[in-house]
């Protein structure tokens, strides 16, 4: 039976303390479009986004992340998709047409690294914004690419989303033992390098949601906006290249601590026959193609997760094997 018909990485739904806050980073600083408001939730999007919310910011009593969501073809593989979720025994529930603005039917579930993914089929549609050159702000961010999720063990999860949801692999790290162990893992719906990427440490966590930008001037268009609002703690590594995805990419930290990646220059993966590309865990140009090291809090630091049957954030266990490649072996 072919897999269900998972579109692309959709929205992220972040924990806030202050919206206020929240909105002076990510509208006034960073240009991302406001689509919608309320007492407790800013619904936004990136410029070349037509779909109503790309990034959610809720009201909460701490940071972290209520969920990923991905987007499908139609409502039947909603149904699917709770259905394999049932049977497989994972934490899952409906979320009506409406309970997120913009937004019609959805299912939520606990995949099996205990991460809260959302699946929805339809959402409204906003003005198209791409050629409205007039009213760009900030360093222009165009729209959601993908997720990285932290988990303690990558080869179970790794598994689920190659075999049940046919997410397939652009590029992938492991160990150099006589019998290598998965350590990370990109995967992929749309014909990029990925929608979702897998990577051991203490999990589940959300590591960030990655924003693509149209060219390597907006990321560092992004450093001196920041630099120059006196923000620039935000910007916890880069810019710099990965050497896996050849992104060129700038992580930084909201007020509230979750990470988001502002990023370029990846590369199409449209052809399904093309083989993943390995990386040694040993290999430090995976991390950083130009060598730097990243900081200590890129590994350490991470948002909890929602659990999808309570609305608490999910306790996080260690990882199943090393979660710093530079003390590998």
């Amino acid at each position: 039976m072919n897999p269900p018909a998972i579109l692309r990485a959709g929205h992220v739904a972040f924990r806030t303390t202050d919206l206020g806050r929240a909105r002076a980073f990510y509208v006034d600083l960073l240009g991302f479009v406001e689509t919608a408001s309320d007492h407790r939730t800013l619904y936004l999007r990136g410029l070349e986004e037509i779909d109503h919310h790309c990034l959610m910011l809720r009201l909460a009593s701490t940071p972290g992340a209520s969920h990923m969501a991905f987007k499908v073809q139609s409502e039947d593989d909603l149904h699917r998709l709770c259905a394999e979720a049932e049977a497989a025994r994972l934490p899952v529930r409906w979320v009506a047409d409406g309970e997120e603005e913009g937004q019609g039917l959805a299912v939520r579930l606990q995949d099996p690294g205990g991460l809260p993914v959302e699946f929805y089929a339809d959402m409204a549609r906003t003005e198209r914004l791409l050629q409205r050159f007039d009213v760009y702000r900030g360093p222009h961010v165009m729209r959601i690419d993908h997720f990285n999720c932290q988990v303690p063990d990558v080869r179970s999860v790794y598994d689920w989303y190659t075999t049940a949801w046919g997410f397939r692999c652009s590029e992938y790290t492991e160990t150099d033992e006589p019998t290598p162990r998965l350590w990370a893992a990109w995967l992929h719906r749309k014909n990029n390098v990925h929608d979702i990427a897998l990577m051991t440490g203490h999990g589940p966590r959300l590591h960030h949601a990655g924003f693509w930008m149209p060219e390597t001037i907006n990321v560092i268009r992004a450093c001196d906006i920041l630099a120059g609002a006196g923000r620039q703690a935000a910007i916890e590594r880069g810019p710099g290249r990965h050497g896996i995805s050849n992104a060129l990419f700038l992580y930084l930290r909201d007020p509230d601590g979750n990470r988001i990646e502002l990023f370029t220059g990846d590369y199409l993966t449209g052809d399904p026959t093309r083989p993943p590309l390995r990386w040694s865990i040993n290999d430090p140009r995976r991390q950083t193609f130009w060598g730097h090291t990243a900081p200590p809090s890129w590994f350490d630091e991470a948002s909890p997760v929602e659990s999808v049957g309570t609305g608490e954030l999910t306790p996080f266990g260690p990882p199943a094997m090393v979660d710093r490649p530079e003390f590998a072996t």
